[in-house]
């Protein structure tokens, strides 16, 4: 749509701080099956895929018949934890987040999104418990989506907006964040607090990588300057 502009976020690593939540339900999740669990740094290295593809990596000696095992559990243990009120299941918003969101919002010629490896549900519990969902026009999750970094998710998004590719960006924390931006043809931010290295998001293909979200702003200037 002519004079749109779309800023699309991932969630975990990004905007919300949710590695002790994803952490402890893997954790619980391999325990349950009996399955040697992955390191912590092994965990925080796959967040932003789809969880299928999470487990092949995270357990490859595995049949694919435990890796599905794996993914309920995980699911199972992920709400169990939220549902419960557990402190590890706290996924505050990194600082900034929410100020750079409500600068955002507030511009009538920004749309903004989401496009994550969350499942729906997680999703929805996700900006329920920040009060984000009216900030976010376009919501895109596992549920509908190849996994990152395949472009569905940003394409699906560009389509329900009507915005132009070269009109838009992904905000993201990892290289799949960067590759799938990439392969849909738009413009790619890191952040440099979640869980892939600078050096990563840069290979990947990152227009710039900022270290905090006073930086956001602009970031996004500059990114719209060279349109």
């Amino acid at each position: 749509m002519a004079g749109l502009r779309l800023v699309l976020f991932d969630l975990d690593g990004t905007l919300i701080d949710s590695q002790t939540h994803i952490t402890a339900a893997m954790e619980t999740a391999f325990e349950a099956l009996s399955v040697p669990a992955p390191e912590r740094a092994a965990i925080l290295s796959i967040v932003g895929l789809s969880l299928p593809q999470a487990m092949l990596r995270l357990a490859p000696q595995a049949d694919a018949a435990v890796r599905a095992e794996l993914v309920e559990a995980y699911k199972q243990a992920f709400f169990d934890l939220r549902q419960a009120g557990d402190p590890r299941a706290a996924s505050p918003l990194y600082p900034g987040a929410r100020a750079a969101l409500d600068a955002l919002h507030g511009q009538n010629s920004t749309l903004l999104g989401i496009a994550t490896g969350k499942s729906r549900r997680g999703t929805q519990a996700v900006l329920a418990a920040h009060g984000l969902g009216p900030y976010f026009v376009a919501r895109q999750v596992a549920d509908d989506h190849p996994s990152k970094p395949h472009p569905a998710m940003v394409l699906a998004a560009l389509d329900d907006t009507g915005v132009l590719a070269r009109d838009a960006v992904m905000i993201g924390d990892t290289e799949y964040d960067m590759q799938m931006a990439v392969a849909a043809g738009v413009a790619a931010i890191g952040v440099a607090w979640g869980y892939h290295s600078v050096e990563a998001l840069r290979a990947a293909g990152a227009r710039a990588v900022i270290t905090h979200f006073d930086a956001l702003a602009p970031a996004l200037e500059a990114l719209w300057e060279t349109r």
